[in-house]
């Protein structure tokens, strides 16, 4: 190994500077090819350098037992970790050589990464995002010596000794059982530790049983994914409505059924468990796997969704000045949600940044790499309160716009949920329309990309205009004498016809003139979130290098619509990308490598909310941004 250039300075202990960790960003620069990248205080160089694209050789996962992770800090100082005198002699250790895992990035640092031999365990997880796998759950299988007259040492002791690579906190249940699954298999077992929390001790090797699930706290709809923790894969996926819909179908509804109602909040809380122990239970029938062998869960979900499913008084999010109880929320457990897994099963759950930018969305913004990307992009999810991010590795901000639920088709004449029937898709030429239905059925409704799609298309053949007013009767038999009948009163409100049932447009599927007003009041709200964004970063709309539509609306809306209708900025269509369940693809990512928490709770502290509500500016740009662009 090469002489080091600039000699470390002494050792000091690592617990002194723990405390500054994840509050502010280092620059480490990575030789011999340069790259500069800025990261959490306390983020492993391991982990700095694969978030970058950067490989750093690895077969154990960044555990610290395979000692492959060898780099060499030339400037700055990185401590010593009690594996690094395993790995390397007392010069070597003077001369800046760490196991890159094992060293937390403090301070600006200078890296020199030797040249790749093999590859690190990695998955592909998020919008492109390889994650380096590094979950939480960690197993150990040890044979121990059996106590002696010689040696007398306590089972815990003898344990502890035998897993030299953690140093776990043993809490009292597992401590109970110890001695019993000590001799009962004959002092061969393993270990499961999470974080730094022995869970249980399992006789015989079981090591090649580790799950997790990974929650998306929906307020419509809740998704569950199993993962094996060994290959980063998922094992099933299913999908509930949420039970407590009876209450409403927005937040605001079931927050002011906890005011009216004394015992809704139970009963909220108690619907949100069932609808997770279900899933739970699903998911591991269909991969086989037995509950027990999940140790940890993640969930992520807006704050009002974690408020209830923990039985905390939502109240306070429903009015000005609009306050969480907590941000992030202390130790909870699978338990805690109603999940039948491991019985000491931890649950780790996403912090929030305000009462309307959830946990979901700091999800999102981890799993999109948000605050990781040198480019400036928007980040929009698309639902009845829609989240919105703006920036880069620089600066973030964020803010929530009251969309209401057109775009859930809930107060849509026609609408219905993205379900089979529901038309998501719609082409108007000048003789005919051409619609996409979800399962190819006959059509039932129009779900809210099919409404999107509808008004862009009437907007360019020119059947709607601007303001978003069907066009005269006489004008459009001039122009399209063809598609002019299905342009149509029911009663003394115009609609446009997309599929006829009969000859009563009553009874077919239609468009009204009070959806496009909805439509036109939701992009409006939206676009004005992103406006005042761009006016609060001093940029224009073209500085923008990506928009990401997020959610599961926007994985089925059209870029070309969104930007004919003005809901995202005019920019070339492939900018322009629906990034899906970015909020349940965050809940894999920590459950895949404990180590991207550090980046969740760092998005927190970093990214700036900006309250819409109240300022000058709103209502004037609201009003320019109803009209419909083209």
């Amino acid at each position: 190994m090469s002489p080091r250039p600039q000699l470390a300075r002494e050792e000091e202990p690592m617990d002194e500077q723990a405390a500054v960790d994840g509050t502010e960003r280092v620059l480490l620069r990575f030789l011999p090819d340069g790259t500069e990248v800025r990261v959490p205080s306390g983020t492993p160089i391991f982990d700095a350098a694969s978030w970058n694209g950067i490989a750093i050789d690895s077969t154990c996962g960044g555990h610290g037992t395979c000692r492959k992770c060898k780099v060499q800090v030339l400037r700055g100082h990185a401590p010593i970790s009690p594996l690094d005198p395993r790995a390397f002699n007392t010069q070597e250790l003077h001369d800046g050589w760490r196991l890159a895992c094992r060293a937390p990035a403090r301070e600006d640092l200078v890296v020199s990464v030797p040249p790749l031999q093999t590859r690190p365990k990695a998955a592909l997880v998020g919008v492109g995002r390889h994650v380096i796998l590094r979950p939480a759950v960690v197993k150990r299988y040890v044979e121990l010596e059996e106590p002696t007259m010689e040696d007398q040492r306590s089972d815990v002791q003898r344990l502890l000794d035998a897993i030299d690579d953690l140093e776990p906190h043993i809490p009292l249940d597992v401590v109970r059982k110890l001695g019993r699954v000590l001799r009962s298999s004959g002092f061969k077992v393993t270990a499961v530790v999470v974080d730094e929390e022995m869970i249980d001790v399992e006789p015989g090797d079981t090591t090649d049983a580790r799950h997790a699930l990974a929650f998306d706290l929906g307020t419509t709809t809740v998704v569950a994914t199993l993962l094996d923790l060994d290959s980063g894969q998922p094992l099933a996926v299913q999908s509930l409505l949420n039970a407590q819909q009876p209450f409403g179908g927005d937040v605001i509804s079931r927050i002011s059924a906890t005011m009216m109602d004394p015992d809704a909040l139970d009963t909220l809380r108690s619907r949100a468990h069932e609808t997770m122990a279900a899933l739970a239970t699903e998911v591991c029938e269909e991969a086989g796997i037995a509950p027990e062998q999940v140790y940890e869960i993640t969930v992520c979900g807006n704050a009002t969704m974690m408020h209830i499913a923990l039985g905390i008084d939502p109240e306070p999010l429903s009015m000005a000045p609009f306050t969480v109880t907590t941000h992030e929320l202390p130790e909870t457990l699978a338990s805690d949600f109603g999940v039948g897994v491991h019985p000491r099963a931890p649950a780790f759950v996403f912090p929030s940044l305000g009462a309307y930018v959830g946990g979901d969305i700091v999800a999102g913004m981890l799993a999109t790499g948000l605050t990781r990307d040198r480019r400036i992009r928007l980040f929009i999810d698309v639902g009845t309160n829609s989240e919105i991010a703006l920036g880069c590795e620089e600066r973030v901000l964020a803010t929530a716009a009251p969309a209401g639920p057109a775009f859930e088709a809930a107060q849509i004449r026609c609408g219905m949920r993205a379900a089979e029937g529901a038309i998501e898709g719609i082409r108007i030429a000048d003789d005919d329309v051409e619609l996409q239905v979800i399962g190819d059925a006959e059509p039932v409704g129009l779900c809210g990309s099919g409404l999107v799609d509808c008004v862009a298309e009437l907007v360019r053949s020119g059947l709607l205009d601007h303001s978003g007013r069907f066009i005269p009767d006489e004008d459009a038999a001039e122009r399209l004498p063809v598609l002019a009948p299905r342009l149509t009163k029911i009663g003394e409100e115009r609609v446009f016809v997309m599929h006829w049932r009969g000859e009563d447009p009553a009874e077919s599927i239609f468009l009204s003139q009070r959806d496009v007003r909805e439509l036109q009041f939701a992009k409006a709200s939206i676009a004005t979130g992103w406006k005042i964004l761009l006016r609060e970063y001093g940029i224009e709309p073209g500085d923008i290098q990506q928009v990401l539509l997020a959610g599961s609306f926007g994985a089925y809306l059209s870029p070309a619509s969104a930007v004919r209708i003005g809901l995202v900025p005019r920019l070339a269509l492939p900018r322009i990308v629906s990034a899906g369940n970015v909020a349940g693809e965050g809940a894999k990512i920590v459950a895949l490598s404990h180590r991207e928490r550090a980046e969740a709770r760092s998005i927190v502290r970093e990214v700036e909310y900006v309250e819409l509500s109240g300022r000058a500016d709103f209502n004037d740009l609201f009003v320019d941004e109803l009209a419909l662009p083209g």
